[in-house]
């Protein structure tokens, strides 16, 4: 009986083409717009984990103030000096690297290209803790460090902005008032989770921006990478006790600095772009209530126009079961094939969408699957009452219909 009303309902769909391909448009759009509204949100996700892990290795951000990021940050906190820094290396156990540093904004000039980027003075550790490869060129030596000799190693933004294609290795370019000596060139890393561009940037040593541009000791952020992913919490609270003694506050006082976990600020960017995916999955399965609605007009119309047909099969013994089987199983196909059509145009538009939004394609085989399912669903939920319509026909009335 079941072979029978497929075969049956495919006679009913080629006969009707384009009324067929017009009843389940509304399921294609439903099915294609959740797929890929999902799969484009689940790409965005993964390209924030991707950006914030960019930013180093099991890392913890150490800054002045209450809070990490924005304007007035610090709030007039007081700077970390380098025996911070040196107290977490020698008093903390578990870590890797330790990385001070100090940044400022300057204005670099190479011939006569000039750009204003982003000076950090660091240590070697900045490169390890960051996950900094270098594309060419060397690190610091230790007598460059600690003698704050005028060298400096170029982001590549910085690099393609005033090189181009040009070695610039040995080259000088001039910060402010001090000229520099190239002696690396790092590889690209891309922007950041806030959409700040790593690349530009220019690294010098830590006590060449203390002498040459701040005019202080002052340290004003401290990396610290953390060699086990499991000790991070320890760490993270080991480190903060330190930085109270230090600091000198007491038990009521709060924290006048911050220790953030990068994997803080990639749980939280990824809880919203979560959010923000099941939001625009819900909408768009609207479209899916829309489409069910018009297969169920459709197969009204059908019944309808079908009457007499219905009429004879009653007549010459069909079975009511088999009447409702045969349209059902029509409204079930018709919403099946929209759901494969609209799963294969979602993928299409997901590599698309992807490439050009820059966010990594992922294929999710249960949201492709969920929809599918959904889709067929819908064609047994809206196609039922039509179905069970023409199985209740009177075969009398019905041959008698014009």
């Amino acid at each position: 009986m079941l072979w029978n009303s497929l075969l049956l309902a495919m006679r009913e769909i080629r006969r009707n083409l384009l009324r067929s391909f017009l009843t389940i448009l509304g399921i294609v759009i439903g099915v294609a717009a959740v797929i890929t509204m999902v799969t484009l949100g689940n790409g965005a996700t993964q390209a924030v984990k991707n950006q914030v892990s960019s930013l180093g290795s099991n890392l913890l951000q150490i800054r002045p103030g209450q809070r990490m990021m924005g304007p007035g940050g610090g709030g007039g906190a007081p700077q970390f000096k380098l025996e911070d820094a040196e107290a977490i290396r020698t008093q903390i156990t578990g870590i890797a690297a330790v990385s001070p540093q100090v940044s400022r904004t300057a204005t670099v000039v190479s011939m006569s290209k000039n750009w204003s980027t982003s000076v950090a003075g660091a240590t070697d550790d900045f490169f390890s803790a960051g996950n900094w490869v270098l594309a060419s060129g060397r690190l610091f030596t230790s007598t460059e460090q600690n003698a704050g000799q005028s060298v400096c190693i170029l982001g590549a933004t910085l690099y393609k902005e005033l090189y181009g294609q040009r070695d610039p290795i040995g080259e000088s370019l001039r910060v402010k008032n001090f000229s520099c000596e190239v002696i690396g060139v790092l590889k690209a890393k891309g922007q950041s989770a806030m959409g700040r561009d790593q690349d530009d940037t220019l690294v010098m040593p830590l006590r060449t921006v203390q002498r040459r541009l701040t005019g202080n000791r002052d340290v004003s952020a401290i990396l610290v990478s953390v060699a086990d992913e499991n000790d991070i919490t320890r760490v993270q609270g080991e480190i903060t006790d330190l930085l109270r003694q230090r600091r000198r506050l007491n038990d009521s006082e709060d924290d006048n600095f911050n220790v953030m976990d990068t994997r803080q600020i990639a749980d939280a960017l990824s809880g919203t772009t979560k959010v923000m995916t099941t939001l625009l999955g819900a909408v768009a399965s609207v479209s899916l209530l829309v489409g069910g609605i018009g297969i169920m007009n459709i197969m009204l119309v059908s019944v309808t126009e079908r009457t007499r047909e219905i009429g004879i099969r009653l007549a010459i013994g069909a079975l009511e079961r088999e009447v409702l089987m045969q349209f059902l199983t029509e409204a079930v196909m018709l919403s099946a094939l929209g759901g494969i059509i609209g799963i294969i145009l979602a993928t299409l538009a997901s590599i698309s969408l992807s490439n050009l939004m820059q966010v990594p394609y992922t294929f999710n085989a249960s949201i492709n699957l969920v929809a599918f399912a959904f889709s067929a669903g819908i064609g047994v939920l809206f196609g039922f009452m039509p179905a069970r319509r023409a199985a209740q026909l009177d075969p009398i009335n019905a041959l008698r219909h014009e």
